[in-house]
């Protein structure tokens, strides 16, 4: 009886162990916008411009798509204004795609030009890089005024940003 009752304990840690594991199992740092998916803040369909996709996961695994780093600061600023439900605190991952390498980056981590000759599909945009030598470069080759950090921009920052007319 003692074996079993032990055998019985081992399997029930085993399982919460595996329990614990698979919640705190990474959220993926970029998963890919569908055809239909739109931008929250101008509805643009963000799978046509997938040089300039950023995005949020939330912390159900639920991801949102943007057109660009200018509207997901947009909807991290102000989430309540896009009627999706979510707040600030539901943003579990934070990603945009670097300019020269075209690959996603987490956004907390990434320099952003701002002022640049450089458009994006809303019109002027921040430019957002991994490495802030990228970022040095592409800002005395395209006219930027200033690189940020992700916690520099807020709405400010925005509003000196046009759309397209």
């Amino acid at each position: 009886m003692p074996r079993r009752a032990s055998l019985r304990g081992l399997r029930a840690l085993a399982a919460a162990a595996a329990l614990l594991l698979v919640a705190a199992a990474p959220v993926p740092l970029a998963p890919r916008p569908a055809p239909e998916s739109k931008c929250p803040v101008c509805g643009m369909f963000v799978a046509r411009y997938p040089d300039w996709v950023a995005g949020v996961v939330f912390r159900d695994g639920t991801p949102a798509f943007f057109d660009g780093a200018k509207d997901l600061f947009k909807f991290l600023l102000h989430p309540e204004r896009y009627g999706t439900g979510r707040k600030a605190g539901d943003v579990a991952t934070v990603f945009v795609t670097d300019y020269y390498a075209v690959t996603p980056v987490d956004a907390h981590a990434a320099s952003f030009v701002l002022g640049s000759d450089v458009f994006g599909p809303m019109g002027t945009e921040l430019v957002p890089f991994e490495k802030r030598s990228d970022a040095e470069e592409f800002m005395k080759d395209h006219k930027g005024t200033a690189i940020l950090r992700f916690q520099d921009v807020g709405d400010p920052t925005i509003r000196t940003l046009q759309e397209p007319e």
